[in-house]
């Protein structure tokens, strides 16, 4: 039994290390942008189908599934460190290629109704919500990431659907984010 427990932390002091450098090591380089009329002007989430779609005008041009928060189905974001994904209308406000997670797009998160709430119950509002894809060195996982619900709060989708994402949302695009 001791011999078990052993090698049980020795895997999970790897997996631990393993994890930390290769979020030093980052994503690698993002790619080109998507020509104009392939990019999205809205991007909608919709938390209980796990599914976020990229619009262009009314029409949809990709669909993803997706994984949250792990608190995700007890409503919209309320203050740091809960583990809910918001809602709310939104937009992407900057980019970051050499994320601990294979890209990510950061949602403008929290507005100035969702600091307020936060503060009024005493509590700081958090940040750092993104769109992103598997953490860098794990992505070997694919498709097996949307079994659960994992994130912090974020939006997680494959490393593939991150590089076409990547591509397909410029800077300021608005996202809807619905129950």
């Amino acid at each position: 039994m001791r011999n078990k427990l052993v090698v049980l932390a020795i895997v999970v002091a790897s997996c631990f290390a393993y994890t930390k450098l290769m979020a030093r090591v980052g994503s690698g380089s993002p790619p080109p942008d998507a020509p104009w009329e392939q990019q999205a002007d809205l991007i909608r989430v919709y938390k209980s189908e796990r599914r976020m779609v990229l619009l262009r005008g009314d029409a949809p041009i990709s669909t993803y599934r997706i994984s949250l928060g792990t608190a995700a189905d007890a409503g919209p974001k309320q203050r740091e460190g809960d583990e809910r994904t918001p809602e709310g209308r939104y937009e992407i406000d900057w980019r970051n290629p050499k994320s601990m997670a294979y890209l990510s797009l950061h949602i403008s998160y929290p507005n100035p109704d969702d600091r307020r709430n936060a503060e009024a119950g005493g509590f700081p509002a958090g940040g750092d919500i993104m769109i992103h894809g598997l953490p860098n060195g794990w992505g070997l996982f694919g498709n097996v990431h949307h079994l659960w619900d994992w994130t912090d709060g974020c939006v997680a989708v494959t490393n593939s659907e991150m590089r076409d994402i990547w591509a397909r949302v410029p800077n300021h695009t608005p996202i809807e984010i619905m129950p």
